[in-house]
């Protein structure tokens, strides 16, 4: 006598397995502190991150005036001590807002990586290399760079918008802008040769280097006056060098606004990456285009 063969049991449903593993991605780890964090120290949404944001452009601009006010001797002589103690104070704030971003994201190296990134360590170097190198605090006037954050605090978009689409028309022409750079260099040695072959060192062009000097400086219509052709066809030269200055200077020029025109680009937010930290996403983005993580 034959049995009937067990029924099969029924299949269990599959569970969705992206749901919580993509939300444990792509939200910062830590989705209590460190998300707060990030929103802090990278987002203007909230009045605790404009607050902030504010106020670390006041120490920006107060830290740039202190190094410009250092460099004028009777200002350095009275109150030197004091410029140089507020010096020390803005550098340790800016160390202590560095270390604060790089703990906000997921990924510090991408951000320490980037251009606001860098900006933000070459703010701090200088201070510590005048301990070895003294004179190096002047370079800290590189912090007014990050001035440009207030783009993105006063929501000022549509400035934004225009910044993206020159870098993007800047992108688009940089191999067209390298070759044109190149025909110019070409140009200036052989304009300066032939310099150097008709006035000669009896007319101050001493060397081919110094001709080549004289070739740049008339290519580029500044004409310092230093150095000029005294024969007659030394300034027949230099008469079409002049005018072919003109030429040079509208070249990269047409090259830039032709990709200006074809590059409109589109309209950007002020969000940063809560994983990478980058800024100039698509207004309408979801996820970050540097490192794909969700915005």
């Amino acid at each position: 006598m034959s049995s009937a063969a067990p029924t099969p049991p029924p299949p269990r449903p599959i569970a969705e397995p992206h749901a919580g593993h993509l939300a444990a991605e792509e939200t910062p780890e830590g989705s209590g502190w460190r998300q707060h964090l990030h929103q802090v120290v990278f987002e203007a949404d909230t009045p605790a991150g404009r607050a902030f944001d504010l106020g670390l452009l006041v120490c920006i601009l107060a830290s740039v005036l202190a190094v410009l006010l250092e460099s004028v001797a009777s200002i350095r002589q009275a109150y030197g001590a004091a410029l140089r103690a507020a010096e020390w104070i803005f550098t340790a704030l800016f160390t202590v807002e560095y270390v604060l971003r790089l703990i906000a994201v997921r990924r510090p190296s991408r951000y320490a990586l980037s251009f606001f990134g860098l900006v933000d360590l070459a703010a701090l170097l200088p201070t510590y290399l005048s301990l070895l190198f003294p004179g190096a605090q002047v370079l800290l006037v590189v912090r007014a760079l990050r001035l440009l954050r207030v783009f993105r605090i006063l929501k000022l978009a549509h400035f934004l918008h225009e910044a993206q689409a020159l870098n993007l028309a800047l992108r688009a022409s940089r191999r067209k802008i390298t070759v044109f750079l190149g025909t110019v260099v070409i140009l200036v040695l052989i304009i300066g040769s032939l310099m150097y072959l008709v006035e000669g060192e009896e007319h101050g062009f001493t060397s081919i280097p110094q001709s080549v000097y004289w070739a740049v400086v008339t290519l580029t219509t500044v004409g310092y006056g230093d150095l000029a052709p005294e024969t007659t066809l030394g300034k027949i030269l230099a008469s079409v060098v002049m005018i072919l200055g003109y030429g040079i200077i509208a070249v990269p020029t047409g090259i830039v606004t032709v990709e200006l025109s074809r590059n409109r680009g589109t309209m950007v937010s002020g969000q940063a990456c809560p994983h990478c930290g980058a800024e100039g996403h698509d207004h309408d983005a979801r996820f970050c285009k540097y490192c794909g993580a969700r915005l």
